[in-house]
């Protein structure tokens, strides 16, 4: 006899709130491009070369925190995804230089994958029926879409009172408050 189980849940919820701030934060890097440029004189080529580095480090570090799910928990995995996530933007907040922003964009990356879809999804999915599975997905799917649409304009309110560095930090906090 199949269980039936809520489409509103707890563990949907959790993973809609993981995926709305880890993608929010994801999607405004943009905005510090020009802030982090003209404070030390970079060529926009240099951060740029970051965010490359840094969809690099989240592709490559998908299947590397789904493999880790399997074999620690996802819980862990997730935890661990949001603590180097947070690593990598506190310690961008301090570094000066492009090949420091381009190392710490590797840790930014890998925690984009600890906290994105390829954990989150499959966690929502294994705790929804088999009736409300797509849907639950979909809804977590759109909470990413909802994260990509509030970050850049957070960010932009943030840096209207506070300097790049601490936006970074407010994040990373976010971030944290993810574990």
């Amino acid at each position: 006899m199949p269980h039936s189980v809520r489409l509103l849940n707890p563990i949907l919820i959790v993973g809609c709130v993981i995926i709305t701030v880890s993608f929010a934060v994801r999607a405004s890097f943009g905005v510090f491009q020009i802030p982090i440029a003209s404070e030390f004189g970079w060529l926009r080529t240099d951060f740029s070369l970051a965010i490359a580095i840094q969809n690099l480090a989240w592709g490559i570090g998908q299947p590397i925190f789904a493999a880790m799910a399997e074999k620690i928990g996802d819980r862990k995995a997730i935890i661990l995804g949001a603590l180097t996530y947070a690593a990598g933007m506190v310690l961008s907040a301090w570094s000066i230089t492009p090949f420091g922003h381009q190392m710490y964009a590797w840790l930014v990356g890998f925690g984009i994958a600890g906290t994105g879809f390829g954990v989150v999804l499959a966690v929502v999915g294994r705790a929804s029926s088999d009736k409300n599975r797509s849907m639950s997905l979909a809804i977590v799917t759109a909470a990413g879409s909802f994260g990509q649409v509030i970050g850049a304009p957070t960010a932009e309110w943030l840096l209207s009172f506070l300097p790049w560095q601490q936006v970074f930090l407010v994040f990373a906090v976010a971030i944290l408050g993810l574990c």
